[in-house]
């Protein structure tokens, strides 16, 4: 019996057409991409605008199709073309799609069938398996749709949801991590390079890894070449410039060139999930690699322009990403693309949450007008696959809306808050006029999130774009010449300060105010209520040598040299105690911003403010000094005690007295952390803080800071 005896087999597995000794038969419409059915592939397409659409299959690797298969009449329905093609080898199949239909670029019409497209939603794209390895550019289908199978054991692993004042999130690039050969990994650059960090990344205390771009990418897009020597030289570096959006970066996995980085990449989450770490993916839904009208057509271009992009009245793109094209994310159809893609990495990656690049996008019209109550964020709200998962926007883009506190979030949306980067670097170089809004941001901004409470505040004062922390208080100016665009890329408003030196220095009086500086920084991120955010490498002093926009760099100049771990064992000590310091204290992860009432009758505020004088802060213009005090029998709204900490900022060239609350109930004061101290007095392991002799007040060097913790004597 077989499945294709008339009246034998199962319905499913009947052809009712054949073309060049291939058997098919209508497909299902849904799932869109293509699908292992029984005996055969469903291959599903959508365009509304084509007028024939040609399934194109190639053997693996080979520059000519295997066959070309048109799509009956009969096997469209609405606007979705879906197929079963019988009896083929998944293991070795690669396909694509021509689409006929006009070339009327005024129109918004594109299409092109000498082209052959991939498909937008495969879940494997080959054509950059190996990083770095040049392509060959004669080939007619760079980026070749694959199958993926559903044969991964998770054995028991789901999401963490750990809740998210509870986070403390590291941003890092896959391929950087632990591609120099001073990270002794088995497997540099890759997803499995990443596991053998695991135990790094404990030790550090972050809970959550915020990976930039992992969707398949082409990182030779506008790629330099040397004249002379043929070499590349940039390289598409960062991957903000998405190929396929359902399929893993090949070039990050170690078995790329075998096909299995859908394996090696779920391999990597589950063991981060056993370690207690929770996956976000850092996605790009704004623009596409296809870029503006110049560009070349390596899917939605081809399929159905005019749907999956924004466009002028000329048929041109709209640029709001600041690359080229804009992607039309309102459209129903796109909107849908955006949601099917989410709920697929929830699903089949486990992925904890989704930082949305230039996410302000995600909120336009078609013609680019802000909405009011932009449809696709609030699906994304109210998704129901996406439930637990964080959803983080980087609130405002390239054509100047910029939403930080206005995002429309329908109380789930967390935002990257620019707004704290910005005053706790003005306020770290000594500005006038920063400190109350400093205190608004350490309090949570609640003047941006009074009903949706600090979670959603991620703070942060470092990421990818822009200064590592060692370089912003190491120059003044940005140094981007080797970017070849002649420093003009890259931000001027880094809000920075060189300590006196621009760069590197040996002056051991400016190395070690660039020490202390670093640290005062650790701590108002680590200190401030929301979720703090820290950019990989910071830890160790990392250095990009002023350069504030690596996005083109694949060498030392973007990897961690894990060298540092030694070298700046000090500073590396300082991050990790303070990191496990937030961990060990409720009162710094408040869910709901603070009242500045005693509400439980501790006899203390919740939270008060405080100067050289307690009770008394300075909110001049010309303040350079700032303390909070934090009640721990208010830690979690009362349900959760804690102790009380006590944190205070010196950004004036002096030592400064600070007057100290009294402590109820015969408790004192003891030091965790005084960055005027050198390493290793400059902080304790947590619960391991000592008594201060002086309880009335403590002394803070220039341009330092200290953090009090308060407990019985008996406890220290």
């Amino acid at each position: 019996m077989t499945a294709t005896d008339p009246g034998v087999g199962r319905i499913d597995f009947y052809p009712t057409h054949q073309h060049a000794g291939y058997k098919m038969r209508a497909g299902k419409p849904f799932p869109f991409g293509a699908t292992l059915v029984p005996n055969g592939v469903n291959f599903s397409i959508y365009s509304s605008t084509a007028t024939a659409c040609t399934l194109v299959i190639f053997d693996k690797g080979a520059l000519t199709p295997r066959a070309e298969i048109p799509f009956p009449p009969e096997f469209k329905l609405g606007d979705v073309y879906s197929m079963i093609v019988f009896d083929l080898d998944p293991e070795t199949l690669e396909y694509g799609y021509r689409m006929d239909g006009p070339w009327q670029p005024e129109a918004g019409l594109r299409f092109d069938e000498s082209k052959i497209l991939m498909d937008p939603y495969a879940r494997v794209i080959g054509g950059r398996d190996v990083w770095g390895v040049v392509p060959n550019w004669d080939n007619p289908f760079q980026h070749r749709s694959r199958l993926a199978f559903d044969d991964f054991d998770w054995e028991g692993d789901v999401p963490l949801q750990i809740p998210t004042e509870d986070l403390i999130v590291y941003e890092t690039h896959v391929r950087g991590f632990t591609k120099d050969p001073s990270s002794g990994v088995h497997f540099p650059g890759t997803f499995a390079g990443l596991r053998e960090k695991i135990p790094y990344l404990k030790q550090l205390g972050v809970n959550c890894i915020e990976l930039m771009p992992i969707y398949e990418f082409d990182e030779f897009e506008h790629a330099h070449v040397d004249p002379d020597t043929g070499a590349v030289t940039h390289h598409n570096y960062w991957g903000y410039s998405t190929v396929g959006f359902f399929a893993p970066k090949a070039g990050y996995a170690a078995t790329g060139a075998l096909g299995m980085q859908v394996d090696e990449l779920k391999t990597l989450v589950k063991e981060l999930h056993r370690a207690g770490i929770e996956v976000v993916l850092d996605v790009v839904f704004n623009h596409t690699a296809e870029g503006d009208h110049r560009g070349p057509s390596i899917s939605l271009r081809g399929l159905d322009n005019k749907t999956y992009y924004m466009l002028t009245p000329e048929g041109y793109y709209f640029n709001f990403s600041g690359t080229g094209n804009t992607l039309n994310c309102n459209h129903p159809v796109v909107r849908n693309m955006v949601l099917d893609c989410l709920r697929y990495w929830a699903a089949e990656y486990h992925i904890d949450g989704f930082r949305f690049d230039l996410a302000s996008i995600l909120g336009r019209a078609s013609d680019g007008t802000p909405l009011s109550n932009p449809p696709l964020l609030e699906a994304l709200a109210h998704d129901p696959i996406l439930a637990k998962c964080k959803l983080i926007a980087e609130a405002w883009d390239a054509g100047g809306l910029y939403q930080v506190g206005s995002f429309p979030a329908y109380n789930r949306w967390a935002e990257w808050n620019g707004k704290f980067r910005d005053v706790t670097r003005r306020f770290l170089k000594g500005d006038e006029g920063t400190v109350a809004e400093l205190a608004t941001r350490l309090a949570g901004s609640p003047d941006m999130y009074s009903g949706r409470g600090p979670t959603a505040s991620i703070n942060f004062i470092t990421a990818h774009d822009g200064f590592t922390l060692a370089d912003m208080v190491s120059y003044n100016d940005k140094h981007n010449e080797a970017n070849g665009e002649n420093n003009g890329d890259g931000a001027n408003d880094n809000n920075s300060w060189n300590g006196g030196v621009e760069g590197p220095t040996d002056d051991p009086e400016i190395l070690a105010l660039r020490g202390r500086q670093i640290r005062n920084a650790a701590v108002m991120l680590l200190t401030a209520q929301g979720v703090p955010m820290l950019m990989a490498g910071d830890e160790l002093g990392r250095t990009q040598h002023g350069n504030n926009n690596t996005y083109c760099h694949d060498t030392p100049l973007n990897w961690i040299d894990w060298s540092l771990t030694e070298k700046n064992a000090d500073l590396l000590r300082f991050f990790s105690h303070l990191l496990h310091f937030r961990h060990a204290h409720p009162v710094l992860r408040n869910r709901w911003h603070h009242s500045g009432y005693d509400y439980v009758g501790s006899g203390l505020p919740d939270l008060s403010w405080h100067g050289q004088q307690a009770w008394r802060p300075d909110w001049s213009p010309s303040s350079r000094t700032l303390a909070f005090m934090l009640d721990g029998k208010h830690a979690r709204g009362g349900s959760e005690p804690d102790q009380t900490i006590y944190v205070a900022f010196n950004t004036s060239w002096d030592t400064q007295g600070f007057e100290l609350p009294p402590l109820p109930g015969g408790e004192r004061w003891h030091v965790f952390a005084n960055t005027s101290m050198p390493s290793p007095e400059d902080i304790c392991a947590p619960g391991e803080e000592w008594l201060l002799e002086e309880q009335a007040y403590v002394l803070l060097g220039p341009r330092s800071s200290v953090i009090l913790v308060g407990k019985p004597t008996y406890l220290a």
